[in-house]
Order: C-alpha cells, then structure tokens, then sequence
C-alpha cells in the first residue's frame, strides 16, 4: 500500500482545484506480474496531476455495488515520470501543457458502508 505524503496533495479552498504531486516515490517493478513470485526490481516514479472543475454536475450511482461519486466534471492534466536505477531505464512523459484527460471529476466519493441507502 502507498501512502501519500504530507503535502502532497492540495485543494482550493472552493474544492474546485486539486494538485496532487509525487516526487520519487520508491515503488517495486515486478515485470513478470502477474507473477508475485517473480523478480522484483526497486524504481521510482513521480506525477503530478491537476484538476480543475467546469460547472457540469456529474453524479456516478451504483446501488448494487454501494458506490457513488458525485461533483464537476474536472479538465485534468498529468505529468509522470519512471525510473528503475539498476537497470538505468528512465521514462518521462511529454510535458503537462500538452496533457489533457478524456474524462476528470472532481467531488466526493461514498462506498461500502459509509454509503446511506
């Protein structure tokens, strides 16, 4: 399980803007997952992701499974990078200003047993 870090993620005082941002995180690459029992590798990555809500109301509702979000929807933007020392592999991803989301929402999620009836 990974944590986020204190400060590592920052919403506007509206909750209508949202930055999360990950600066080498220490993570496993398991290239055979699967496979748990495979070869693991430490790496590392770091993202950063911006939400901004438009003013179109979205509600996601699903009873059955306890599940419901409700919000804007969001124009999100994203950055990320990868490295896995040992093997001196790097990958960085195109810059944030040409990043953009098919789909972003911004609110709040209810699930499992916190969900009201």
């Amino acid at each position: 399980m990974t944590v986020i870090p204190d400060g590592a993620l920052t919403v506007s005082a509206d909750g209508r803007r949202a930055l999360l941002e990950i600066r080498d995180l220490e993570v496993i690459d398991q290239p055979m997952w699967p496979a748990h029992e495979a070869a693991t590798t430490p790496a590392m990555i770091s993202y950063r992701i911006e939400w901004e809500a438009t003013d179109e109301r979205a509600t996601y509702d699903d009873p059955a499974k306890l599940f419901r979000v409700t919000g804007w929807r969001a124009t999100t933007r994203i950055w990320a990078s990868a490295e896995i020392p040992s093997t001196g592999y790097r990958w960085t991803a195109d810059p944030m200003e040409t990043s953009r989301a098919a789909f972003g929402l911004i609110g709040e999620e209810m699930n499992g047993r916190y969900l009201a009836p």
